[in-house]
């Protein structure tokens, strides 16, 4: 009997540790709540990967219970519906990435019920609804924004966004800005709903603003801003150097680790958060890398969104936040956990009924959670996360980031709220070729004669004749010479032997002529002429940056000015507008005549010359027409309308009078002063529309290539008609400027535009360049393929771009040299008034003075009858009374 005592009590004391064991084991089983949006897979699988790796840890003090949603967050009543469900199932805390209707919804629950929830960055909005409970992971840079803005000194940006928020953080930005005494012109906004929107909102603003540059800040999605640069940097028509893109999202770091081809070829300015030199980062995105997509959608890569590394931080944030309350309080969720569900305080039921209103159920443990999320201090994917009493994160930094033109991306600054923005080196990467010493050796260059890239000398005044390379003058000359001084290095001009520039030719044994055969059969180091760079060429050669910049271009004669008419001084209005002035001349007079009429007030007592009083009304038709003309005139007049409806009609006919004279005055001085010059051809639609004036090209050009292959519509019409019409064809560019200058306007030559504003420059002066650029493309220095030279010239033509040497050689060669008149332009000049612009208002004063002279004569002899008339009448009267 004794011995079963102490048997029992054993029994008794290992069971009550069993239970223990087993209590603690299901108490610190923690659910915590998500709710994600359909296509955010990625935040999903960090969320849950997070959750993941604390379960996996034995040491941690409790297990988490992922409870996850997927819905429609762009419907509020559903949304309700979801949170009340998870506030049902008894979680600590809820996560999500919700944006839009849904979060006023979410922020308001939040606050209602003391449920903590945990954001990757809270939407842009305007509203007052603070959340109290909340904590943002992504930092505020709003002024990062604005500091590059700054840093760039745009005065004017172009801005694109898809979502409301965009919106709002454009408002806060120039709010921002405002504060701190700056301006900044807004020159166009749009929302879009893809790339394809953006990439046609942009060419419609180059087309009409093509030399400007453009400034472009995007709020958009990585898939949208992607698509829209991809688009802008394969579309033709489109500048380049002209666009500065900035991507104000923090997207950056979705596209570091990608060769996005398209990003080298523009300027792209971005944000970066993750913290990518940090050993935590480093060993995280192995492992991240490691998973499997399959299981864990949108990861298996090496980089992850900045959006999925702020939920990953978000997630951990709470977990750290729930190990250091246990570690303090390990008892404080006991009361909590019981019989595998939640209980809330003294409420009987699991969780948290939406529906009872009175007395609302506050998480009770709410407040405790929020106070240990804002005393977080961990290291995460995007640097230190610490945070405020207003929940607010501090003590953090921006990466600002720049693409190459190896399609790479550099960090070239650091913005901290401390600080501000912090340059830092640029690290870029260039793979160099093999290089052996060219300093000191002597190279071929082959060129081709074209005015003003290359031209023989003139003989001197003492008839010595040159020799060498001084037998050449022109800006592939000077550009040659440049570039041979920057890289030390010697060259022998010659010129390219069967005066072409370089087309497939079937009968060459390299499959090229011109230039670039002679690159291809290396009987040339370097080619330095108006050699356009185009993607059949660089297959076979190799070339620099352009060192010119151009685009295929139409020339027409110029034609003859259209001299102005003798009654040109009615040209500001419409013969339409004239004729509706007389009506509401005689119109406005008819109706000032009748409401005299009828008016009391207009009339007045006077006395006349025997002595009575009569009543009298000075608005006569004669006077009524009179009192109108002279307003017209912007006279006064004797006569002025004593009614109320007569000064009426007088206002209202002094307004129409002063603006109709107002804006006829404007318009006067252009009309007179401006000869305009009519132009049959306007645009390469114009020529593919017609037959009259027919059009060519060079042969075997990179302009006759363009026609070829083009999938354009109006350029493959044009070149059925061409390829239809071979004499259209010209074998230099002298003869097809001299077709063009002989044809007396039928016929329209196809060049590059630099040569085109060249040739309109020089004398006699009677071509012109009409429309846009067909295309856009630049003249390269070209190399052999795999040349060593191509990448020192390269640098060297990107220095002397740099330096503004090659500004300084286009404005020698074209615009210094010019045989035309400054004067001249291509559209109209200004000139001063001649008799003959003005000779329309003489005669009209000199018809007014015979019509005078003529009524005053009718007059006079009028009066004299009368007079004449009224004395025979006396005298009569006088004879009959002396009878």
């Amino acid at each position: 009997m004794f011995n079963l005592i102490p048997c029992l009590t054993k029994f008794i004391i290992l069971t009550l540790s069993t239970y223990n064991v087993s209590s603690t084991l299901q108490r610190h089983k923690i659910p915590i709540g998500g709710i994600f949006t359909p296509g955010s897979t990625e935040l999903q699988s960090a969320f849950k990967y997070a959750i993941s790796l604390h379960n996996k840890n034995e040491s941690s003090r409790f297990q988490v219970e992922p409870i996850t949603d997927v819905i429609d967050t762009n419907d509020p009543f559903r949304f309700t519906r979801q949170m009340c469900l998870q506030l049902s199932r008894g979680i600590f805390t809820l996560v999500t990435p919700i944006i839009g209707p849904s979060y006023e919804t979410l922020v308001s629950y939040s606050n209602t019920f003391q449920m903590p929830f945990i954001h990757p960055g809270y939407p842009e909005t305007n509203s007052q609804n603070i959340p109290n409970f909340g904590l943002n992971i992504r930092p505020e840079y709003l002024k990062a924004i604005v500091e590059v803005i700054k840093l760039y000194r745009w005065k004017d940006i172009i801005y694109i966004y898809d979502s409301d928020e965009g919106l709002i953080k454009l408002q806060h930005v120039f709010s921002i800005l405002y504060s701190d005494g700056h301006t900044l012109h807004l020159r166009a906004v749009k929302r879009i709903a893809n790339g394809i929107e953006g990439h046609s909102f942009l060419r419609a603003i180059e087309h009409k603003e093509k030399d400007a540059m453009k400034y472009v800040i995007v709020e958009c999605d990585a898939k949208v801003a992607k698509e829209m640069i991809s688009r802008h940097v394969r579309d033709i028509y489109m500048g380049r150097r002209n666009f500065h893109y900035f991507l104000t999202n923090l997207i950056m770091d979705q596209f570091t680790g990608m060769k996005i081809d398209e990003f080298g070829a523009i300027n792209i300015t971005g944000f970066r958060i993750l913290n990518r030199s940090s050993i935590f980062f480093r060993t995280f995105i192995s492992s991240w890398k490691a998973l499997d997509p399959f299981h864990w959608p949108g990861a298996g890569h090496r980089y992850i969104s900045a959006d999925a590394a702020l939920m990953f931080d978000g997630t951990r944030i709470l977990l750290d936040a729930l190990d250091r309350i246990l570690t303090d309080r390990p008892n404080v969720f006991d009361a909590n956990l019981r019989d595998n569900e939640v209980y809330n305080g003294n409420n009987p039921k699991p969780g948290i009924n939406c529906a009872e209103t009175y007395p609302t159920l506050y998480w009770e443990h709410g407040r405790l959670i929020v106070q240990y999320l804002k005393q977080t201090n961990i290291e995460g994917l995007t640097g230190r996360i610490v945070f405020d009493d207003s929940s607010v994160r501090r003590n953090y930094s921006i990466d600002m980031i720049q693409t190459t033109m190896n399609s790479e991306m550099t960090k070239i600054a650091e913005w901290s709220e401390e600080e501000g923005m912090s340059s830092v080196p640029a690290n870029y990467h260039r793979v160099y070729q093999n290089n052996a010493n060219y300093e000191n050796k002597t190279y071929i260059v082959t060129s081709i004669i074209e005015e003003p890239y290359l031209m023989y000398k003139e003989v001197g005044e003492d008839g010595v004749e040159y020799e060498g390379n001084d037998r050449f003058e022109g800006y592939c000359k000077d550009l040659a010479d440049l570039i041979a001084e920057h890289l030390k290095i010697n060259y022998v001009l010659q010129l390219v032997a069967d005066r072409r520039y370089g087309g497939t030719d079937k009968n060459s044994p390299v499959g090229w002529n011109g230039m670039v055969g002679e690159l291809i059969k290396q009987e040339a180091d370097i080619a330095i002429a108006p050699l356009t760079i185009t993607s059949a060429r660089e297959r076979v050669i190799d070339f620099t940056k352009p060192f010119l910049s151009l685009g295929i271009s139409i020339m027409i004669k110029k034609p003859a000015k259209k001299n102005p008419s003798i009654f040109s001084f009615m040209n500001p209005l419409s013969q339409e507008i004239w004729m509706c002035i007389i009506l509401s001349y005689f119109g406005v007079s008819v109706v000032m005549f009748i409401v005299s009429r009828f008016s009391p007030m207009e009339c007045r007592v006077a006395h006349t010359h025997e002595g009575q009083t009569v009543l009298t009304n000075d608005f006569t038709l004669y006077n009524s027409l009179w009192f109108a003309l002279g307003a017209i005139m912007q006279q006064g007049v004797d006569v002025c309308p004593r009614s109320y409806a007569g000064r009426i009609v007088g206002s209202v006919w002094w307004f129409f009078t002063l603006i109709i004279i107002s804006s006829y005055t404007a318009n006067l001085a252009a009309f007179l002063t401006v000869e305009r010059m009519v132009t049959p051809i306007n645009s390469a639609d114009d020529l593919a529309k017609q037959t009259e004036v027919e059009y060519g090209v060079l042969k075997d050009s990179s302009t006759m290539e363009f026609f070829k292959k083009s999938k354009i519509q109006v350029y493959s019409r044009m070149w059925e008609f061409m390829n239809s019409h071979p004499h259209v064809f010209v074998d230099s560019y002298q003869e097809g400027i001299r077709r063009v200058r002989e044809s007396k306007g039928k016929y329209a030559f196809l060049m590059e535009s630099t040569s085109n504003d060249y040739i309109n420059q020089r004398q006699p002066c009677d071509t012109m360049k009409v429309g846009r650029n067909l295309d856009a493309k630049g003249f390269g220095v070209a190399t052999p393929l795999g040349s060593p030279l191509r990448v020192s010239l390269n640098l060297a033509v990107l220095h002397l771009t740099e330096k503004g040497d090659l500004t300084r050689l286009e404005n020698k060669w074209w615009y210094d040299r010019s045989e035309c008149k400054s004067s001249d332009s291509k559209e109209s000049s200004k000139s001063s008034l001649t008799l003959y612009n003005v000779a329309g208002c003489f005669y009209i004063l000199i018809a007014g003075l015979i019509i005078s002279m003529i009524v005053a004569m009718i007059e006079y002899l009028w009066r004299s009858r009368r007079e004449s008339e009224r004395f025979k009448v006396r005298e009569t009267l006088i004879n009959h009374k002396m009878n």
